[in-house]
């Protein structure tokens, strides 16, 4: 299939992604805090006993320099070993995200062979690849085009099909996968809303996630659309603040043209598509290709590191 041909399926598969909540979320329920994951589950409202270990805040635009590659610190260490306490399966992760996770471009391709190439510089991933297989293509119950910080934690929003009554997309997601870790990105916030509300919400998903003994990975956002870059500036805080992972993507977009967004579109938000063959410098040129090798960058980071003692 010609570049061309590709690049035109990635507008069409794309075209449902916004930065809006989907039209059939209510206002209320952007709103509402949610009070239980299921009936069993502790609540992960404001009462809940807070897990962050305390470290200085970042300076102003401090975030904008952080490693793209997250560094696994003991705090995560013990997030795992506690997660396999619980019968967490080592070899299982989850994406929790909106339409720019809930795509065929992103990270699928590792499960196909013949679909990628590292060549000899990332060569090294193939044991990550190799280690969470069928993680990659697996749909995740707690991704969906239109989805947001608070859809993560609403049960109205998880797959009636698949969940329990009154269980959260993310809870449905960590019941039937029991993965070990969660790559968390979120780009889209509520129209005309603070960051503080997306924080608020993440906090919440990121408690849940250490509570039930899942290794957060946190991922900045690519794009600016919010004009200030807050939001990415709250996802670094609160990865700091937890002591947990982050995948700081927005720095990888920066060298390349158009900061790894489409030209086509040129709406600041969809990434520009090639397909992941790491070892074509054409293809290293568009956003899509780098998205997909620093987080499987950063899964290898996080699986080698827990092993570390």
């Amino acid at each position: 299939m010609k570049v061309r041909q590709l690049f035109l399926l990635s507008i069409l598969l794309l075209a449902a992604c916004t930065t809006a909540p989907a039209t059939s979320q209510p206002e209320t329920e952007v709103t509402a805090t949610p009070v239980k994951v299921t009936e069993a589950a502790t609540e992960i409202v404001e009462s809940t006993e807070p897990t962050a270990t305390p470290r200085p805040p970042l300076g102003p635009d401090e975030w904008k320099s952080l490693s793209i590659v997250p560094e696994v610190t003991n705090t995560a260490r013990e997030i795992h070993a506690r997660g396999l306490a619980m019968g967490r399966d080592p070899k299982a992760f989850s994406k929790i995200g909106d339409c720019q996770t809930n795509t065929g471009f992103y990270l699928v391709d590792f499960d196909n062979e013949g679909w990628y190439s590292l060549g000899e510089e990332y060569a090294y991933l193939q044991d990550t690849i190799d280690y969470y297989e069928g993680s990659y293509s697996r749909t995740s119950l707690a991704m969906r085009d239109g989805y947001n910080v608070a859809a993560i934690l609403t049960p109205l929003r998880a797959d009636p099909k698949m969940c329990e009554k009154g269980e959260t997309p993310i809870a449905c997601e960590f019941r039937l996968n029991n993965p070990s870790i969660a790559i968390i990105s979120l780009e889209t916030n509520f129209n005309g809303r603070p960051a503080d509300d997306y924080g608020r919400y993440m906090r919440q998903i990121i408690e849940y996630s250490i509570e039930q003994g899942v290794v957060p990975i946190l991922a900045t956002k690519g794009d600016n659309l919010e004009g200030d870059h807050s939001i990415n500036a709250e996802i670094a805080e609160i990865a700091v603040e937890y002591d947990i992972p982050l995948w700081n993507f927005w720095a990888a977009l920066q060298p390349l043209p158009n900061q790894g967004h489409s030209t086509e579109l040129n709406d600041g938000f969809h990434l520009s598509f090639s397909r992941n063959f790491f070892d074509q410098p054409k293809n290293m040129l568009s956003g899509w290709p780098w998205r997909n090798l620093t987080a499987l960058q950063a899964l290898d980071a996080v699986r080698v590191g827990l092993q570390e003692q």
